[in-house]
């Protein structure tokens, strides 16, 4: 392993990008490190300026390119049991522990590296590095890159995402949509409860209807084998109700998702729902009429699904170690927008295991980082003349 990617590496991991907190001193340090290669970077702030997505490019500008593409933001540490320093990367027993190690500043690191090579090298295709804020809560940050990236006269000829699949090409993932569920009732006293519409009864009523949706995909639903559950799945992850038990509620919140194949659209889903949901409210109105139910998106971000053939596809085998298969994940990346917003293939492959991810104690096996620079430096060898 080049000790340049490992001190590129302890420096990323020593910067606290949690989600919640700004990633502009990261940037920053990227942005200063490649000048010194004269690598220019363009910064892509949020509304705020505390947060930014980089983008930079080294080679000919008439012809398309090989993007690498990374997320610099990590989930929190608070009230996990870590026994080693988060932020400070630590060397022990083969691996690098530390939080963002394996997801994802291992292969940012990597990225990095190999745009430092290319400003050594004459190109004839261009090596292209974007880095974003915000996916762990959404694939938020990167919408404004691709938006400026979208305007540009040349898209890339191929998209590698550095989430960790042990190097392995992964070609697809599910798609996620997030919504939040206003259940509206009227309040009474609890000894007149029939005579008033319970808020959590409508949200109770409205769950059942999200689980016999469930189990119709399961069983007649679209089929997708490479996954561990190969259908699109629903899932309520959090309800608030009630005031008082004395007190009849007027209102249920329930938050859910639907992470679906990249063949099902969440919108049919949806109006399903929302015809389920407006059966439940007539039900309801019977005995009150301010009963009703309504559905709020809160974020969404496409699936992934590029099939074997794709040229791009093919020209990464070239550079794979024995074995490399393809394979599709459960967890979702940045790779569907991508796709969509530029129209361009991509492959999420990276260095380290997911099952490390969001844990305490990341980690990230050294030997894992030393297969993603050889893979990286046969890309970079396919783009010199």
């Amino acid at each position: 392993m080049k000790p340049r990617v490992l001190e590129i590496l302890k420096r990323l991991i020593a910067f606290d990008t949690v989600s919640s907190e700004s990633n502009m001193a990261l940037i920053n340090y990227v942005r200063d490190l490649l000048a010194t290669k004269g690598i220019e970077s363009l910064i892509v702030k949020d509304e705020t300026g505390g947060k930014a997505n980089l983008f930079a490019s080294i080679g000919p500008r008439e012809q398309p390119g090989i993007l690498l593409s990374g997320h610099t933001d990590v989930v929190p540490v608070a009230g996990q049991a870590w026994t080693l320093p988060p932020f400070q990367a630590t060397e022990k027993d083969g691996r690098i522990y530390g939080r963002g190690s394996c997801d994802m500043k291992g292969f940012i690191a990597l990225a990095v590296d190999a745009m430092l090579n290319a400003a050594d090298m004459t190109l004839t295709r261009p090596l292209q590095l974007a880095l974003s804020y915000d996916e762990e809560i959404g694939c938020v940050g990167v919408r404004r890159l691709l938006d400026v990236l979208h305007l540009a006269p040349l898209r890339p000829f191929l998209c590698i995402i550095g989430e960790p699949t042990l190097m392995q090409f992964a070609l697809g993932h599910k798609g996620k949509s997030s919504f939040r569920t206003f259940c509206h009732g009227q309040e009474a006293h609890s000894s007149l409860a029939p005579l008033a519409a319970n808020a959590i009864h409508l949200a109770s009523d409205f769950i059942a209807a999200l689980r016999d949706s469930q189990k119709h995909i399961a069983q007649w639903g679209t089929q997708d084998a490479d996954y561990d559950i190969p259908y699109s799945t629903l899932h309520v992850g959090r309800i608030d109700g009630g005031k008082a038990l004395n007190i009849v509620p007027n209102l249920c919140t329930l938050d859910f998702e639907f992470r679906n194949l990249a063949s099902d659209d969440p919108t049919v889903l949806l109006d399903e729902l929302r015809e389920r949901a407006e059966a439940i409210v007539r039900e309801a109105k019977l005995v009150s009429n301010v009963a009703a139910i309504e559905i709020e998106l809160l974020n969404e971000y496409p699936g992934l699904d590029v099939h074997p053939s794709v040229e791009a596809v093919r020209l990464l085998h070239n550079f794979a170690e024995p074995g490399t298969g393809h394979i599709k994940v459960s967890f979702g990346t940045e790779g569907g927008l991508f796709a969509n917003r530029l129209n361009v293939p991509v492959v999420v492959c990276g260095p380290g295991s997911i099952e490390q991810a969001h844990k305490p104690d990341e980690f990230i096996d050294i030997s894992q980082l030393v297969a993603g620079q050889r893979f990286l430096s046969g890309v970079l060898g396919s783009l010199v003349g």
